[in-house]
C-alpha cells in the first residue's frame, strides 16, 4: 500500500498531508519510538506519556490513521495501523499501550455509528476515545429520547487526551426479560479522568485511568441498544462499509480489538530483544570460557531461539490482518463470528510466543543486574505480565473463545 484510500465526499476536508504514504507513517512511529526508550521511566511517574509526545503524534497524523477519509482521516489499512503499534511497543509499551487503546476505537465509531453521530464525533479530525467493555450501571431513557447515562469506567486506558469515551451499560429488559447490553459514546466534556492509576505492576504510563460519567445526557444516535464490543456481528452488513465505501469499516470488530494486544506483545517483545543484544555486545560471560555473550555458544542459542519466536510471532500477527481485510473485503457474509474467532486465536498465539521468547529466554538469562528495577528488560517484563492480566487474554482468548469456536463448528447449541 503506498497512498490512502480516498472516497470522494463534497463539503468534507481532506487530511492534514493528503499524500502520505503507509510506509512514512510506520517510520514516523519508528523515529518517535527511538526517543521513547530513554523517557520510560519518566512516562511511568507521570502514570501517561507526555504532552510532547502526544503533539508528535498529532503531528505524525497518528490519531487519524483509522479515521474515515471523508472526516479528514487517512484510511490506512489495519496491518499498517499494527505496525505502528509495534513499533511504539518496542520503545515504550506504556505508551503504545495508550495510544492504540485511545486511536483504535475510531474504527468501532467508524463502522458502527450511525452518519448523523459520526458527522459530530469525527468533526475535529483527530480521534482519541477510550472504551471499556464490561457493563457499568443502567442507562435510563432521557424526555428526548436520548439516554443518561451515569457510573465508574474503570481501566479507560487513553483517557489523559481523550475526545470521547465508548462504554457499556445495561437497559433493563421488558416484563420478565434479562437487561440488555447498550454501547455508547460520551463527548470529553460530559465526563472526569479520575487520579487512580499507576500502583500496578506494570503498564504504569498507559494512562489506564477511570472514567467517571454523572447523569450525563447523550442523544440517542449515539447510544446503541443490544450492542456489545465483544459480540457485534458484522454479517448482516455495517453502517460504516456502506457510509465509507470501505471493507475497512465492514470488518470483524472483536478481531480488531484482540490484534491490538498481539501487536503490543510483538512490539514489546522486540524491545527486549534490543535490550538483550546490546548486552550480548557488551557484557561477558561469568564462567570461563570468559568471552563476549555474542561469542558464546549459549547465549547465542538463548537469542536466536527468541528471535525466532518473535519473528514468528509477527509473521502470524501480519498474515491475520491480510485474512481479516480480505474476508472483510469479499463481502459481510464472508466475515462470520467463526471467522472473527479464529483471527482472534491468531493474535492470541502472537501473545504467547511474544512472551515465551522473553519469559524463557530473554529475562532469565539476561543477568540480575539486567532486571533491576526500572531496567529495559525488567520493565519489559513487568508490562507483558500486566498485559496477561487483560480480560481478553487472560479471560476470553484463553477460554471463552476456545468453546465457543467450538460450538460453532459442531453446531451446538449454547
Amino acid at each position: 500500500m503506498t497512498a490512502a484510500r480516498s472516497v470522494p465526499a463534497d463539503g468534507y476536508p481532506s487530511p492534514p498531508e493528503p499524500g502520505l504514504t503507509a510506509e512514512e507513517v510506520v517510520a514516523r512511529a519508528e523515529r518517535i519510538a527511538a526517543t521513547l526508550v530513554d523517557r520510560q521511566a519518566e512516562t511511568e511517574q507521570r502514570g501517561y506519556y507526555g504532552l510532547d509526545t502526544h503533539n508528535e503524534f498529532l503531528s505524525a497524523g497518528l490519531y487519524r490513521l483509522l479515521v474515515p477519509r471523508r472526516y479528514g482521516g487517512y484510511e490506512f489499512g489495519l496491518g499498517t495501523y499494527l505496525r505502528v503499534v509495534s513499533a511504539l511497543a518496542r520503545g515504550c509499551p506504556s505508551t503504545a499501550w495508550m495510544y492504540t487503546f485511545g486511536a483504535a476505537h475510531a474504527h468501532i465509531a467508524g463502522s458502527l455509528f450511525d452518519e448523523s453521530a459520526q458527522d459530530e464525533l469525527f468533526a475535529g479530525g483527530d480521534f482519541i476515545c477510550p472504551a471499556t467493555v464490561a457493563p457499568v450501571g443502567f442507562a435510563e431513557r432521557a424526555e428526548d429520547g436520548g439516554w443518561i447515562i451515569d457510573g465508574v469506567f474503570g481501566y479507560s486506558s487513553g483517557s489523559p487526551y481523550a475526545t470521547h469515551f465508548i462504554g457499556h451499560t445495561l437497559v433493563a429488559g421488558a416484563d420478565d426479560e434479562p437487561p440488555a447490553p447498550m454501547m455508547f459514546v460520551v463527548p470529553r466534556d460530559q465526563w472526569q479522568r479520575l487520579d487512580d492509576w499507576g500502583a500496578q505492576l506494570g503498564l504504569k504510563g498507559s494512562g489506564s485511568h477511570s472514567v467517571k460519567i454523572e447523569k450525563a445526557h447523550i442523544p440517542a444516535n449515539f447510544a446503541l441498544p443490544g450492542t456489545h464490543m465483544g459480540l457485534t456481528t458484522v454479517e448482516s452488513g455495517t453502517v460504516g462499509r456502506e457510509l465509507h465505501g470501505n471493507a475497512l469499516y465492514g470488518g470483524g470488530v472483536l478481531s480488531m480489538v484482540q490484534f491490538q494486544l498481539g501487536a503490543l506483545a510483538v512490539g514489546m517483545a522486540s524491545g527486549a530483544l534490543d535490550a538483550f543484544a546490546e548486552l550480548m555486545r557488551t557484557r561477558k560471560t561469568i564462567f570461563p570460557p570468559i568471552t563476549l555473550r555474542a561469542e558464546d555458544p549459549d547465549y547465542q542459542l538463548h537469542y536466536g531461539e527468541a528471535a525466532g519466536r518473535i519473528a514468528a510471532a509477527q509473521a502470524a500477527l501480519a498474515d491475520a490482518a491480510r485474512q481479516w481485510t480480505q474476508a472483510a473485503e469479499n463481502g459481510p457474509a464472508t466475515f462470520t463470528r467463526e471467522v472473527d474467532l479464529r483471527l482472534s486465536m491468531i493474535s492470541r498465539e502472537a501473545v504467547r510466543g511474544s512472551w515465551s521468547a522473553v519469559s524463557e529466554h530473554l529475562f532469565p538469562t539476561a543477568g540480575s543486574s539486567s532486571v533491576r528495577a526500572g531496567a529495559r528488560i525488567e520493565r519489559v517484563w513487568r508490562d507483558m505480565s500486566t498485559l496477561h492480566s487483560h480480560a481478553g487474554v487472560s479471560i476470553f482468548l484463553a477460554s471463552v473463545a476456545n468453546r465457543e469456536l467450538a460450538k460453532l463448528v459442531f453446531d451446538v447449541a449454547s
